[in-house]
């Protein structure tokens, strides 16, 4: 079992090699400028890596995509075992990084929450109070009404 340093040493490896490979070395046109490395993690025992990418296009590229980089695997793999000099290469698994979809739904609710201010905002701009504007007792009335109350008692004996 390696430690946790070398395994970050080699995903960060990994990720720059095959960033570098698709950039350069790659002449698939399913593999364009559009795809971004955005993450590579190894298993404790250094024997599998998960590479994450984004693709900036529509779900029709994101699938050419897909097959380009599973078509090119053991080309990047190759590369990666050059680059690394590790006694085992490890094999690499491509998996869509679901990141930028999740900003995508945290901003649409964001907005959906802002429209619902505003309009919350506008329906409350002419409002006015349903009963005093200030609803609490405070101790100064409490004493003005003892007060009084006692005035009507000495009044009426």
């Amino acid at each position: 079992m390696a430690d946790n340093a070398r395994a970050k040493r080699l995903a960060d490896l990994i990720r720059e090699v095959v960033a570098q490979k698709l950039q350069r070395g790659i002449k698939d046109p399913r593999l364009g400028t559009h795809v971004t490395i955005t993450d590579t993690r190894v298993t404790g025992d250094l024997r599998e890596a998960t590479v994450f990418y984004t693709v900036y296009g529509d779900d029709e590229q994101r699938a050419e995509v897909a097959a380009g980089l599973e078509s090119a695997k053991g080309i990047l793999r190759s590369a990666v075992g050059a680059a690394a000099g590790v006694k085992f290469t490890p094999t690499l698994t491509f998996v869509a990084d679901a990141l930028p979809d999740n900003a995508k739904t945290i901003e649409d609710l964001l907005d959906r929450a802002r429209s619902s201010d505003a309009q919350v905002r506008e329906a409350s701009a002419g409002a006015s109070f349903a009963g005093d504007a200030d609803p609490y007792k405070k101790p100064e009335d409490d004493d003005t009404d003892t007060d009084s109350a006692a005035a009507d008692k000495d009044g009426d004996a």
